[in-house]
């Protein structure tokens, strides 16, 4: 590696040499190197590479690229993290949030973060489709008391809406706040719908699935 990389300074030592050799001079008595100030500085490049011993060759084969670093997407995934989360302060609570925060609790709350983002995700998608009530509440709330209409199970399971995992509706409650403050919407490709992978809705069949993620599968 040594030797291919002092065989490669030369190479550039030679090519240097080539393009700052002197030219003869023109009409006007002025050679083209004097001319053209790049000549200059590759001669002065071409003298620094020269100098150079083979070790500190050696170790440019060992410096960071630009390719090695990752675009700020990054950043975005970091999001789905505990670390992440544990930095939000606490949420600023409305009946918007409340309504996020409950769903996300007896729908997903046994999920990972991206499954909690996910479901998330299309509450807010239904929000802003004109098929469903425009308000997060609405959505949520859709069909609510009228057994096997609901949109969302826990609102007419017949089963108390009981929070008995304070630490985990807080946490929770960072996610609804994240999401209702316009965080990314990046899991689910626009998805409406979602069902757990224990169920086959008919309705499944007329929809485009659009991942899956958790016990959940989405679909647009």
């Amino acid at each position: 590696m040594n030797q291919l990389l002092m065989k490669m300074a030369a190479s550039v030592c030679v090519a240097l040499t080539m393009l700052t050799a002197p030219a003869s001079a023109g009409t006007d008595g002025v050679s083209q190197a004097n001319a053209n100030p790049f000549g200059l500085l590759l001669s002065q490049d071409r003298a620094g590479v020269g100098a150079m011993t083979g070790d500190r060759i050696a170790a440019l084969g060992t410096l960071p690229t630009a390719r090695s670093v990752k675009p700020g997407g990054e950043v975005l995934s970091s999001k789905y993290s505990t670390k992440w989360l544990s930095t939000q302060p606490r949420p600023q609570q409305d009946a918007e949030w409340r309504c996020m925060t409950e769903a996300l609790y007896f729908e997903a709350r046994g999920e990972t973060l991206k499954g909690q983002f996910a479901v998330a995700e299309v509450i807010l998608n239904r929000v802003d489709n004109p098929r469903y009530p425009n308000s997060v509440c609405g959505v949520i709330k859709q069909g609510t008391g009228r057994k096997f209409a609901c949109q969302f199970t826990f609102t007419c399971d017949g089963r108390p809406e009981v929070i008995n995992e304070p630490a985990s509706f807080a946490r929770l409650g960072k996610i609804a706040r994240a999401m209702l403050d316009g965080t990314e919407r990046a899991l689910t490709g626009g998805a409406t719908h979602y069902h757990t992978s224990a169920v086959a809705p008919v309705w499944a069949k007329r929809l485009t699935h659009t991942t899956k993620i958790g016990i959940h599968r989405f679909y647009r």
